[in-house]
């Protein structure tokens, strides 16, 4: 066996053992009513909150206005756009773990004619042909397998949450299967991309994002009860509205 083969087989059993661990702790989650919020950590919520919001105002939106400032924009749509593409595989994992297959072709075919046309997702020709990406992730995919939300969730620089999503978000880190092809380079600049990506959202939704949390008498309360209302509103199939929308492209799935 290769050493690359070894690799492969060794990361394939480590992703297996965390699923395992992962629905273990997905079973004990519980689902507060709809309209309800179960935030039982609120004091250490809090503190994560307010350690968030300093490192945004010290670091992140500065960095943003500057970047937003020196970056041409179709730069940055390029690069935002790169990293999308990229992680689209990790969407078709999640649409097959959900036996969701239409999403699963779709979202498939977006990527294809992305990383070919798109001349490797820099562009993006899919969305004048009407292939917008349906989004998904593994927290969707708890979801659909019947588990709870559990408890309200603040996430060191992730930001809001819960708890079935926040083992989502790490179970993600694993399941694009085309970050176990990249070499060390590309998986570098592919970590970069996702940087300025995130740079291009803080700053295009800036103002929304700024009146959330340093404008609002409570930017903790404020947090909590817009990203469960859109992320309920996002599983049960329905439509929110947008500054719901605005706030998940910052701490969304």
């Amino acid at each position: 066996m290769t050493g690359k083969s070894h690799n492969h087989s060794r990361r394939a059993a480590q992703l297996l053992s965390l699923v395992g661990i992962v629905l273990l702790a997905a079973c004990a989650a519980r689902n507060p009513p709809p309209d309800q919020i179960y935030d039982p950590y609120e004091g250490k919520n809090r503190e994560v909150h307010e350690l968030n919001k300093k490192i945004d105002r010290l670091f992140l939106r500065p960095i943003a206005r500057g970047y937003g400032s020196v970056v041409p924009e179709p730069v940055q749509n390029g690069i935002r756009n790169f990293s999308e593409n990229l992680a689209l595989p990790g969407v078709v994992v999640n649409d097959l773990l959900q036996l969701n297959i239409d999403d699963a072709l779709h979202n498939a075919t977006r990527f294809l004619f992305n990383s070919t046309l798109g001349l490797g997702g820099i562009l993006d020709p899919s969305d004048g042909m009407g292939l917008y990406e349906r989004p998904t992730d593994f927290g969707e995919t708890l979801y659909t397998w019947g588990f709870g939300e559990g408890p309200y969730v603040e996430l060191p620089l992730l930001g809001p949450s819960t708890q079935r999503d926040a083992i989502g978000k790490f179970v993600d880190l694993f399941t694009n299967p085309v970050m176990y092809r990249l070499p060390d380079k590309e998986k570098y600049l592919a970590r970069l991309a996702a940087i300025g990506s995130k740079l291009t959202e803080r700053n295009l939704y800036s103002n929304t994002l700024d009146s959330i949390l340093y404008e609002s008498a409570d930017s903790y309360a404020q947090a909590r009860l817009l990203f469960l209302q859109n992320r309920r509103f996002e599983l049960s199939g329905g439509a929110s509205d947008e500054s719901t929308e605005i706030f998940d492209e910052i701490y969304g799935q």
